[in-house]
């Protein structure tokens, strides 16, 4: 177990790294010119000030040096904790994220815990209840969950609760450490709306999932052998049956990551969804940088969980 660890971490390394340049290149890829930006507001105004104003400020921000040295630089700044600062707000990035990675992290943790809590028991129920109208139910269910996007389901739900109920989550976002019941009002339908495709999508794994471990030999083993159904179900099959769901949740968790952005400008939520938008509209490329920066490590530690975790449920899988 602990040689197929150490070659996970060590592939975490290099993948880090190659995170790290390709997220250097989007300031390179998107077109534009950050410095024109900040100085004139918007990317064509060159007349509203003189050249040497904007090489000045291409200077200052350390545009005007090569890339490499430029990259350089930025990642020795990462390994020292500095994201720099935001060209719009003058603060520092990292402070910004302190105050906003948690938000999101809460909403993406409630809704992959509510798609995985619905999903398991339903994808179960359905593959042992096969050719059913409970399955059915289930399979229809399903297609419509995938098939509706996060945003519309996000749309209907404020639509629903503004004209249905006449009733919306207050505006004023309460951190759960200061109102866990206000926070949680909050967070409760966007997180709902984020984990319905999840939760019809991971629905559907499990089904298969199942179905497929259920033909195995050691299932008729285990019967014949007199255990009950229920034990027979829960510790051989589902167990044996996980690996999928695993994988896919932890996909989905990473998919939620760039999920919330919409969800969160639809309800108003103080993340790094809203966070991100206002970097985008006022080109503000450091604070892009480490927000996609941040968002692709939180995907690498999750894969290498989820790889720890393999090799926990299933030994075959290992190095040797």
């Amino acid at each position: 177990m602990w040689q197929y660890a150490s070659r996970r971490l060590l592939l975490f390394i290099p993948t880090l790294f190659l995170a790290t340049i390709m997220v250097f290149a989007l300031f390179w890829i998107v077109p534009g010119d950050a410095a024109m930006m900040l100085l004139t507001g918007d990317e064509d105004g060159t007349g509203k000030v003189t050249t040497a104003d904007i090489d000045k400020l291409r200077e200052k921000m350390g545009l005007n040096r090569p890339i490499h040295i430029q990259y350089g630089a930025w990642v020795w700044d990462l390994m020292k904790g500095d994201m720099g600062t935001s060209l719009w707000y003058k603060n520092p990035i990292i402070d910004d994220l302190k105050e906003r990675f948690p938000v999101t992290i809460e909403l993406a943790l409630l809704a992959i815990l509510m798609a995985f809590v619905a999903a398991v028991p339903l994808g179960i129920i359905s593959a042992v209840k096969q050719d059913t109208k409970i399955d059915y139910a289930s399979r229809v269910f399903a297609l419509i969950g995938i098939a509706m996007p996060s945003f519309w389901i996000g749309l209907l739900t404020i639509y629903a609760l503004a004209y249905g109920l006449d009733w919306l989550p207050p505006l004023e976002y309460a951190t759960i450490t200061e109102n866990p019941l206000l926070n949680l009002e909050q967070l409760f339908f966007p997180a709902l709306a984020l984990a319905f495709h999840d939760m019809a999508f991971t629905a559907r794994v499990t089904r298969s999932a199942m179905l497929e471990v259920l033909r195995e030999d050691y299932m008729r083993t285990a019967r014949s052998k007199g255990l009950r159904e229920r034990t027979v179900i829960l510790r051989h099959a589902l167990k044996n049956a996980l690996l999928p769901v695993i994988t896919i949740s932890g996909y989905q968790f990473g998919r939620l990551l760039g999920g919330v952005i919409i969800i969160e400008s639809i309800f108003v939520i103080p993340g790094i969804g809203l966070y991100l938008v206002d970097a985008i509209i006022h080109r503000d490329f450091i604070v892009l940088q480490g927000v996609v920066l941040l968002a692709a490590a939180v995907v690498l530690v999750l894969n290498l969980v989820i790889d720890m975790l393999y090799g926990i449920l299933d030994p075959r899988i290992r190095y040797s």
